[in-house]
């Protein structure tokens, strides 16, 4: 009897002791699924945008892809692992074939308002396209001179001729045949890291032969890159424009016909020329006989939010100024703004452009810089740029991926390295990261010597709930990698 007493104690022992760890199991289990909760990385959501793009009716990315390979030059290339077939946009919205809605955070061409398909943009050229499209040659238009005549109040100083043309490649070239007439000198002085167009001297002029051809061309000179990240100098911008000033005691005459850079360089990476650098080089300059001339294509034009140019936050005045890209909001459009003194040099033979400045992309331009003041988007420019550039800074203390944040307004870089202290480049991750990011609705570019800049550069219509939106993706992206 006893003995089974005691295997009924006994069992009954058993089961108090498995009840109680059960207990147990289920408040460790308890506690670890709130530990996760509190830990977890949620999925960002995208701000509600009221617009439902029609039906799309055209063949498929894939067929798209197919034709171009098969049509369109092998040169080509497409960012993400599967390309994005964009069929419709609205403000700072995209959206793909299948109605599906991304965050444009590099737009660069779409700068106004609503950034894609403004309606002000949209009906000044419709308008005109139902009255006269072309002929600024030989006729007059008043469409052409009095967006001229607002494009000059923006300048600065006396620079207040303009010569239109159709793109930046092209506004570039032209301000270096200008430098050259006006001096009588044939030596550019350029950076390496430089970006400057798709012509033989804007090839020549662009200091990184990766990107584009090796273009040699008689008289062109390239000198250290004033970058406070990865510069031999850091942010010392005088110590770098005493290269300038090497290149022109000993590898020119003495006598320069010009020096051409961005203050902010946009496929070089978002790279912001270290401080009083450009006073000092362009005294350099002028003591030499030359020109200054400032490539304003992807950074001028309210994007840096700070000022309308981003040479004004140098300080100085150039003599030449190019733009394009953003100044038509997508219509081919550029411009070289100059002296009226300047300007006179292409009397001496007869120049003109039969396409740039005609009036369809002129009504563009004018009705782009109407809205950029209408709806004050120089200031939204530096307020949310701002505020973006600060959330980005903070993903640094979270990411040791990222090696640098820099920019002004919504001209951003995010440089990516697996080394924080050898800045080694991080290539690979971040081809994984743009792929990531698309897949939750945030596009972006890249760009830097290695490729592994992030170059947030959106609409000027962006907002804070847009900016809070792409830096929780790239964060929940990073914190997924």
């Amino acid at each position: 009897m006893q003995r089974f007493g005691g295997r009924k104690i006994l069992s009954e022992t058993n089961s108090t002791i498995s009840r109680r760890w059960h207990r147990c199991f289920a408040q460790l289990a308890q506690k670890q699924e709130a530990t996760l909760r509190d830990n977890e990385v949620f999925l960002p959501k995208m701000p509600p945008f009221d617009y439902s793009p029609p039906p799309y009716t055209g063949p498929s990315a894939d067929e798209i892809l197919a034709k171009r390979k098969t049509y369109l030059s092998p040169s080509l290339f497409h960012f993400y692992s599967k390309p994005l077939n964009v069929v419709d946009g609205k403000k700072q919205y995209l959206f793909d074939e299948n109605g599906r809605r991304y965050l444009d955070g590099f737009a660069g061409i779409a700068t106004v308002g609503c950034g894609h398909s403004h309606p002000d943009v949209v009906h000044a050229v419709i308008n005109q396209l139902k009255r006269i499209q072309h002929s600024t040659i030989l006729y007059l238009n008043h469409v052409i001179v009095d967006f001229a005549e607002a494009l000059a109040s923006k300048m600065p100083g006396n620079l207040k001729v303009v010569f239109f043309t159709n793109s930046g490649t092209e506004a570039n070239e032209l301000a270096l045949m200008m430098a050259r007439l006006y001096t009588g000198s044939n030596d550019i002085i350029s950076l390496r890291n430089a970006y400057h167009g798709n012509a033989p001297g804007t090839m020549a002029a662009t200091g990184q032969s990766n990107w584009k051809f090796n273009v040699v061309q008689s008289g062109l000179h390239h000198a250290l890159n004033p970058d406070p990240y990865r510069g031999v100098f850091g942010s010392d911008g005088e110590k770098y424009a005493k290269d300038v000033q090497d290149l022109i005691d000993f590898a020119t005459s003495g006598h320069v016909a010009g020096f051409i850079s961005e203050a902010i360089q946009g496929v070089g990476g978002i790279v912001e020329l270290a401080p009083g650098y450009l006073p000092a080089v362009y005294e350099s300059i002028r003591k030499a006989g030359g020109l200054c001339i400032a490539d304003e294509v992807q950074a001028g034009y309210a994007r840096t939010g700070s000022h309308f140019w981003s040479f004004e936050a140098q300080g100085v005045v150039p003599d030449i100024v190019t733009m394009a890209k953003g100044i038509g909001n997508g219509i081919p459009l550029g411009a070289v703004v100059t002296t009226p003194e300047i300007a006179e040099v292409l009397t001496r033979r007869s120049y003109y452009n039969t396409f740039g400045g005609n009036p369809l992309s002129t009504a563009a331009g004018h009705a782009v810089l109407k809205v950029i003041e209408k709806e004050k988007l120089q200031e939204n420019a530096f307020v949310v740029g701002s505020y973006l550039k600060e959330r980005l800074t903070s993903l640094m203390v979270k990411h040791e991926i990222i090696g640098d944040v820099r920019g002004r307004g919504l001209l951003l870089g995010v440089e990516l390295v697996t080394d924080r202290q050898q800045k080694t480049p991080a290539k690979a991750e971040i081809a994984h990261l743009m792929d990531q990011m698309k897949e939750h609705g945030v596009l972006i570019g890249k760009g830097g010597y290695y490729g592994n800049v992030f170059r947030v550069t959106p609409p000027l219509c962006f907002t804070k709930e847009d900016a809070d939106f792409l830096v929780d993706v790239m964060d929940y992206a990073m914190s997924k990698m």
